[in-house]
């Protein structure tokens, strides 16, 4: 992995995990699904035309637009959608730790569902990183933490799942941007549909409310995407998946720096114990070096 890999990957990082802090400024004066929608048509529409503007086409390969579907259903529509609509009630901490689980789920399901063997160091990764959120979630649950809520980021982490299992060829055949503006486009019209129907459209136009829509449609929203699928074609999923171990940590610690929440003990433990779970699934993951290249 070269340094460029490595800063792009730092850089999503960094850029994805504030983006449960800012959502949770968003909620207190908009409503989720409806401000959601409305950061997927910007993000959709701008992408599309930096992509058309760099000489993108939106004559996608066959992968691509099931890619393109999938995610703009599972990862922006569902995944983000009920994200939103939790962080009414939870905490962004809370809601960053039970999405930094996906790789810990990725690895589970290529056990159960796809017969994978895991390597001993995953296996205890895996078993590391579940326990870690046993240790969290039972803080949580004792303090009362809203069940609701916490339900809505647990199905929307599967959903993240789903796709990231479903999807293959999403980075194949160029067309990087315009992938990830025609992806934004697919949750923004199911999103649309979806607001009227379950919510009540409320807008308090507040300067906090307008920098973190801004800030959240140009950088988690569209440049995190950006990178991430530029980093998936450098380097592959498995090797750029190991980045999401670093989500818990700046997640928990954007919070608390801009929002003030505060960690217990318990919480504390449980971050570091599903950090460490994470790093080691993706690490055992990672294909052998042949050794030449090892010399």
């Amino acid at each position: 992995m070269d340094i460029r890999a490595v800063a792009m990957g730092l850089a999503f990082a960094l850029m994805w995990s504030s983006a449960f802090t800012s959502a949770r400024i968003i909620v207190a004066d908009a409503s989720p699904l409806f401000s959601l929608a409305l950061r997927f048509l910007v993000s959709g529409l701008l992408g599309v035309v930096i992509a058309r503007a760099m000489g993108q086409s939106w004559h996608l390969s066959r992968a691509q637009w099931r890619a393109t579907i999938l995610f703009g259903i599972c990862q922006n529509a569902l995944y983000l959608g009920l994200n939103f609509t939790a962080m009414q009630t939870v905490q962004a901490s809370l809601a960053a730790i039970i999405a930094s689980t996906m790789p810990l789920l990725v690895a589970l399901a290529s056990r159960v569902v796809l017969g994978d063997r895991l390597r001993p160091l995953a296996a205890l990764g895996l078993m590391a990183g579940f326990a870690g959120v046993a240790i969290i979630m039972g803080s949580r649950i004792g303090a009362g933490v809203d069940l609701y809520g916490l339900s809505l980021c647990v199905i929307g982490v599967i959903a993240l799942t789903f796709a990231t299992m479903a999807v293959s060829g999403a980075t194949s055949g160029g067309n990087f941007m315009m992938v990830v503006g025609l992806q934004m486009l697919v949750g923004a019209a199911i999103l649309f549909v979806a607001a009227p129907l379950t919510e009540t459209i409320r807008v308090n136009l507040t300067w906090p409310l307008v920098a973190a829509f801004t800030y959240t449609t140009l950088v988690p929203g569209l440049t995190a995407t950006y990178v991430w699928v530029r980093l998936l074609d450098r380097i592959g999923p498995t090797r750029a998946a190991t980045f999401h171990f670093l989500n818990p940590v700046f997640g928990v610690a954007i919070a608390a720096a801009l929002l003030g929440e505060t960690l217990s003990l318990a919480d504390a433990v449980g971050v570091l114990v599903v950090t460490a779970g994470i790093l080691a699934v993706q690490i055992a993951r990672r294909p052998a070096m042949p050794a030449r290249a090892r010399s």
